[in-house]
């Protein structure tokens, strides 16, 4: 089966398809590019593998947390070529795909994405398992639900901004060993590929009709929130 896999969740953009030939990736640190960026990568991507874009059977994209903007135009794009394909699409959760590389960790494995004004998304995972609910938190709120659920066990950092967090984590939580993920500035098309070949695609055939999940409001809709008047507010 060929699946497509874009990753737009973070400034990091990778785009992965998998074929019967093998698997074929292509990622740049996009920064804010990802709308004029994304095609022209998936393109590359298809061309390499001696496809054309006809013969995409599945196309996956993250479904969040993480970058408003890139998380839209992922679905966007994951959207427009499942609808003018007549493919399935289905959206991962990006914790899930960063976290799913360290399923073998013997330990507690924590992603980390920055949400900005001092709060991450991240949620803990052992073995692949997630102990933890998706969470837009701040480092005290984190470094709490690392206390709830740590045995004797070692930590590991990874995601983008793990780095931002590790001097506050080591000061906070009674952990004995801690480590950082030296390759964690990646993209992960490659393991949001992975998930989408194992998922069972009856279970997401209604992806289509979804969008992103963020977790938090945009700064835009925090304004308007904040302006809107108060119904039970005197007139």
């Amino acid at each position: 089966m060929n699946i497509l896999a874009l990753d737009t969740a973070t400034t990091l953009l990778s785009v992965a398809l998998g074929t019967e030939n093998g698997t074929f990736s292509f990622e740049i640190d996009a920064g804010q590019r990802h709308s004029e960026l994304l095609m022209d990568v998936t393109e590359r991507v298809i061309k390499t593998a001696g496809l054309q874009p006809g013969d995409i059977e599945l196309v996956a994209c993250m479904k969040g947390p993480g970058s408003f903007t890139g998380l839209r135009i992922g679905f966007a794009a994951a959207k427009g070529l499942a609808l003018s394909l007549g493919i399935p699409m289905i959206a991962i959760p990006t914790l899930n795909c960063i976290a799913t590389s360290y399923r073998t960790w013997p330990g507690i494995v924590l992603p980390i994405i920055d949400a900005k004004k001092h709060r991450y998304f991240t949620a803990l995972y052992r073995r692949n398992e997630r102990l933890s609910p998706f969470m837009d938190a701040d480092v005290l709120t984190i470094a709490d639900t690392i206390a709830t659920n740590i045995r004797d066990d070692p930590l590991f950092l990874t995601g983008p901004d793990a780095h931002i967090l590790l001097p506050e984590l080591c000061s906070l939580v009674p952990v004995k060993r801690i480590y950082l993920d030296p390759l964690r500035r990646k993209g992960r098309g490659i393991e949001l590929l992975t998930i989408a070949k194992n998922r069972n695609m009856a279970a997401h055939s209604q992806d289509i009709f979804s969008g992103p999940e963020y977790l938090r409001q945009s700064d835009a809709e925090l304004s308007f929130s904040d302006r809107r008047p108060d119904k039970n507010s005197p007139q």
